[in-house]
Parts: structure tokens; C-alpha cells; sequence
């Protein structure tokens, strides 16, 4: 039986109906924590948290927020700071995890896809993170989780601005660590690397030739995530042997070796000459 909802810090999870999303808001269900959903999609919502308050009696608030705009994270941010007033109200973990994909070119791809993705994956991010970091510094306790990617490692043509922008949050979340750490709040980069969601097909990326050792489980990197919180760190959380080797060498390696073993000149030759 989950712990009394009361006892445990309500959390706001973005992104919270597919994905890993969706894994960190079953896990924190089962552990008694309420929770506050974000995603765009209200009938989504809506069944998500009717399926996690059935299966674990927590209570299961819902936003329909689109937070690559100013509105929807404006929206998010005034939840936030009910809290600073209302001690049942208080987000005590924010897991930023709203994010998507895009292949292609920059000089010939979608450029509203890619405004898009910056704003969601930075300012939103950075928006939220501030909003719960004033709420949580003076009480002294809380955790901000943000899920990047092992590609904040990269650089990969035809992802520029997808290894760009998840490379500003791993940066952005380990420079936080070491200011607000100190001061009683965990915060956390989660860097998987291929995991089976359904982010690959919303982006329309086949990933047949991905082979099974590279695919992690996404209740598996939930829990690595979650067990790096609740023994207070590493700020950077990469789960999988496979991509903790792979980090280790890439960190390592001069740039230039670094885009020989991604072998996408060749892709790339593809995608500007057409």
C-alpha cells in the first residue's frame, strides 16, 4: 500500500502522459507522492490521472499547458508558486522532462520545429527551474530533475539544435547543483541514451538499425533517476553500463575522433547536397 499522500511532496512532472514522463509519474504514484500533470493534450491528462488515482489513491491534479509558449509556462509557474503560501500546496520535486525530436537539416528543415524546440527545451526549462528553485532554497529541501540526453554529449548533423539544447540543460543543471546543493535542494541531469517511448516514432525517426543492447527500459531509467535522488546525487545521472562507457570516452576523446565515431559525413553530405 502507497504511503499516505500527505506525508510525501506533491510533484509536477512536464511531459506526464507518454514517455518517460509517464514512467516518473507511475513510479512517484506508487510511492504516495500527489501529483500535478503537464502536458498539451486534456484528454490525455484526464485518463492519466484517472488510471493513477485509481491504481494508487493519490491525488492527481492536471494542467493543459503548451509550454513552448510564454502562456503555458506562465500557467505552470503560477502553480508553482501557490506553494510559497500553502504548505499542502508545495511542489517539493520538479521533473522536467517535456521535450521532442526533429531530423533534418537546419538550412532546409522546419524552422518553427526548431524555434520550438529551443524555447521548450531552455527557456521553459529554465522558467520552471527558477520558479521552483525560489520556492524551495528558503525551505531549505526540494529536487528539480531535468532529462536531457547522452546526445548532450554530441554533436550530430541532422540533430543540431536537439544535441545543442540538451547539452544547455546537463550544463545548466550541474551549474545549479552546485549553487543550490548547499543550500538543501538536489538537482539532477538525467542522460539516457536510446530508450523505448514513443519519441523516436513521434519524430518520425526509423530506428530499426538500433541494436537491442543500445535500448534501455523506461521504468528502468526512472528508477536509476530516482534512486540517484534519494541518496543525494550524482548530479549527472547517465543509466546503462553501455552509455556510462560510451560518456567516459566521448568526454575524453578530441572532438575530431568524436565526430568520426558518430559516422554521419556521410549523412551529412546527404542532407546539405540533397
Amino acid at each position: 500500500m502507497a504511503p499516505a499522500a500527505a506525508t510525501r511532496p506533491t510533484v509536477l512532472i512536464t511531459g506526464a502522459t507518454a514517455g518517460l514522463g509517464a514512467a516518473y509519474a507511475r513510479a512517484l504514484a506508487a510511492r504516495g507522492h500527489p501529483l500535478v500533470l503537464v502536458a498539451r493534450d486534456r484528454e490525455r491528462l484526464a485518463a492519466a490521472a484517472e488510471a493513477l488515482q485509481g491504481a494508487h489513491g493519490v491525488p492527481v491534479e492536471t494542467i493543459a499547458a503548451d509550454l513552448s509558449t510564454d502562456a503555458g509556462v506562465d500557467t505552470v509557474i503560477a502553480r508553482i508558486a501557490e506553494g510559497e503560501g500553502a504548505e499542502g500546496r508545495v511542489v517539493g520535486l520538479l521533473v522536467n522532462n517535456a521535450g521532442f525530436g526533429t531530423k533534418g537539416s537546419i538550412a532546409r528543415g522546419d524552422g518553427a520545429a526548431q524555434d520550438t524546440m529551443v524555447r521548450l527545451h531552455i527557456l521553459a526549462v529554465h522558467r520552471l527551474t527558477q520558479a521552483a528553485i525560489k520556492v524551495m532554497v528558503p525551505r531549505g529541501r526540494g529536487a528539480v530533475i531535468t532529462v536531457a540526453s547522452v546526445a548532450s554529449y554530441l554533436t550530430s548533423p541532422g540533430n543540431v539544435n536537439y544535441c545543442a539544447t540538451k547539452g544547455y540543460q546537463r550544463m545548466a543543471m550541474e551549474s545549479l547543483a552546485a549553487e543550490v546543493t548547499p543550500r538543501g535542494v538536489y538537482v539532477q541531469a538525467l542522460c539516457p541514451g536510446f530508450t523505448r517511448t514513443e519519441f523516436h516514432e513521434r519524430a518520425a525517426m526509423s530506428m530499426h538499425s538500433i541494436p537491442g543492447w543500445m535500448w534501455l527500459e523506461a521504468d528502468a531509467v526512472v528508477a536509476a533517476s530516482l534512486a540517484a535522488m534519494e541518496r543525494g546525487g550524482p548530479t549527472v545521472v547517465i543509466p546503462g553500463a553501455q552509455y556510462q562507457a560510451a560518456v567516459l570516452l566521448l568526454r575524453f576523446l578530441p572532438r575530431w575522433a568524436v565526430r568520426l565515431m558518430s559516422g554521419r559525413y556521410r549523412e551529412t553530405r546527404r542532407l546539405v547536397e540533397g
